[in-house]
């Protein structure tokens, strides 16, 4: 998946090991390939990403949708609306999911008066 696709910036890309620093909006994601001096907190096992979403709260999720299904990228979940408890109040979300080569969640999100 290419980030520019969805519409991420690159701010920083650099080789030996891969890394990115991307951008959409207020968020903010840094990206790095498994290497033997990086960071490791315990064993990876594949899928690296099991049991973690990030959610990337946009200001149209139905153009970057749009984007996404035009470049045949898969979705794990097609855009709906989803309704959350917050407290005493329900919350609407407008989101769709998509899941990266390691395995981790992308949803991307806008909320809904």
């Amino acid at each position: 998946m290419v980030p520019e696709l969805i519409g991420f910036s690159i701010r920083i890309q650099r080789t030996e090991p891969n890394f990115a620093y991307i951008c959409l909006g207020e968020a903010q994601l840094m990206l790095e390939e498994y290497h033997s001096s990086g960071w490791k907190i315990a064993n990876l096992v594949r899928p690296l990403g099991c049991g973690v979403n990030f959610q990337i709260e946009v200001d149209n999720v139905e153009k970057i949708f749009n984007r996404v299904v035009e470049n045949d990228i898969t979705l794990y979940r097609a855009l709906t609306d989803n309704f959350y408890s917050i407290g005493q109040e329900k919350a609407c979300q407008r989101e769709f999911l998509i899941q990266d080569p390691e395995g981790y969640l992308l949803r991307f999100s806008q909320y809904i008066e």
